[in-house]
């Protein structure tokens, strides 16, 4: 019996990158059943494959797990376009049977309203100065290459996985000033929209507080913190992380016989969830697409 969720949001996956976590991702999302699963941009990493990236067996099985969870699970998907990913606004919006691909979303759920956006739109740097941000990337990509050569030794040692970029971003008067910056624009950004929070990925930062009265929730990456946002049937949401998970006791349980009288979901019961929809609109309406 897996764990059943109402939503499950991932998002900061980049597929094609040597740091991207593309197995741990897979299992996580096998464990698990939900509604609604969102992939909130930067799922493949187009910067990275245009230059010395490559796509592997476990990038495809990925998308392998994602089809199995809407042919199995009934479960509807919404891959939302990030800056890493930006070459889908070739195609935007589609919609092919359960899987949506869109810009962002207003979700509605228990009586409240959530904008849900990869969050690089509201980036001066990505938008605006996009070769700085190349740049970035570049120093992003360096640190992630010696995080992997300073882990390889540490686990030689017996000694715990240690990120180098977190720590980083942690020291650095301007870093952790422009995320407060980045989590407080995106609360205004929430509120100008008449939402009760906002969901959002880009800064590898997984985080849930509330900002002046609105929900901030970001769910990481699967490069380095390896975790997602998850909401139950009553509307509560929780950040999941990979590493703190017991997969055995969870292998284990579903591997045990139980009876019809023993089968009684965690999470339930289930109960539709409402997006923000007209009969006469599609994915065009200003609910779906800004």
């Amino acid at each position: 019996m897996k764990t059943k969720f109402k939503t499950i949001v991932v998002s900061d996956v980049h597929l094609g990158t040597k740091g991207s976590k593309a197995k741990e991702i897979s299992r996580f999302l096998k464990q698990y059943e939900c509604e609604n699963l969102i992939l909130n941009g930067d799922i493949i990493d187009g910067w990275q494959l245009k230059k010395t990236g490559s796509w592997k067996r476990k990038h495809t099985r990925f998308f392998n797990r994602i089809i199995k969870m809407i042919e199995n699970c009934n479960t509807n998907v919404f891959y939302l376009r990030g800056n890493h990913d930006d070459f889908l606004e070739q195609i935007l919006p589609l919609k092919i049977g359960k899987l949506s691909i869109q810009m962002d979303m207003i979700y509605e759920s228990n009586e409240k309203k959530y904008f849900i956006t990869h969050g690089d739109v509201f980036d001066s740097i990505t938008t605006n100065l996009r070769w700085i941000a190349y740049l970035g990337d570049v120093g992003y990509t360096f640190l992630l290459w010696l995080n992997r050569v300073v882990n390889y030794y540490r686990f030689k040692r017996g000694l715990p996985y240690f990120s180098l970029s977190k720590y980083v971003k942690g020291k650095v008067k301007s870093a952790v000033s422009y995320i407060d910056e980045y989590e407080v624009e995106l609360a205004k950004m929430a509120k100008s929209k008449g939402c009760d929070g906002i969901i959002c990925g880009h800064i590898h930062k997984a985080e849930m507080r509330i900002i002046d009265g609105i929900e901030y929730l970001n769910s990481g990456d699967w490069v380095e913190t390896m975790s997602a946002l998850a909401e139950d049937h009553e509307g509560n949401w929780q950040l999941i992380y990979y590493n703190e998970i017991n997969f055995k006791s969870l292998e284990d349980h579903i591997n045990v016989p139980i009876s019809k009288e023993d089968v009684t979901p965690i999470y339930g019961p289930f109960r539709e969830v409402s997006f923000i929809k007209r009969e006469d609109e599609d994915l065009d309406n200003t609910a779906f697409r800004h």
